[in-house]
This record gives C-alpha cells, sequence and structure tokens, in this order.
C-alpha cells in the first residue's frame, strides 16, 4: 500500500507551490515477546485472537503449538505463547 501527502508551505511564503511526498507505510514489528509463558482459551477465543492479545502472529502460536487441533479449541486449553 502507498499512501501519499500532500504538502502546503505557508501563505505568504517564498515556497507556496504544494508538492507530493510518499511516506513510508507502517510495517508491524513484532520484538518484544509475551510476557506469560501460555494463554488459557476463553469462550469465543480463536488462535489468531489470542496471537494478537498477546503480540504475536497466528504463525508464530501454531509454531509454538504444533499438536494443537486448531478447529477442537477448548475452553480452558493452555495455549503456549513462548519457549
Amino acid at each position: 500500500m502507498v499512501v501519499a501527502v500532500l504538502v502546503v508551505g505557508r501563505s505568504g511564503s517564498e515556497d507556496a507551490t504544494p508538492s507530493v511526498t510518499q511516506a513510508t507505510p507502517a510495517v508491524r514489528t513484532t520484538t518484544a515477546r509475551p510476557t506469560r509463558r501460555t494463554a488459557t482459551v476463553r469462550p469465543g477465543d480463536s488462535l489468531s485472537a489470542i496471537a494478537a492479545r498477546h503480540g504475536l502472529t497466528l504463525d508464530d502460536v501454531l509454531e509454538l503449538n504444533p499438536r494443537l487441533a486448531t478447529r477442537t479449541l477448548r475452553v480452558g486449553q493452555r495455549v503456549r505463547l513462548r519457549p
């Protein structure tokens, strides 16, 4: 996604000609590790919701929980968040 920003000089200044510059798109990086080792599945939870709540991606959670059956999550089940 490309975002364009219109920059207009102040009135009365020598450079009052509008110019267009490209803004750098925001990139999500996950540098902070979750503080908890596990999360407990709550009613209505999905793995992606658990991952987002703890600053992880779905792939991160699946990598840490290779035997986890994503279609049969149970309330109270533990999901690993970090090694």
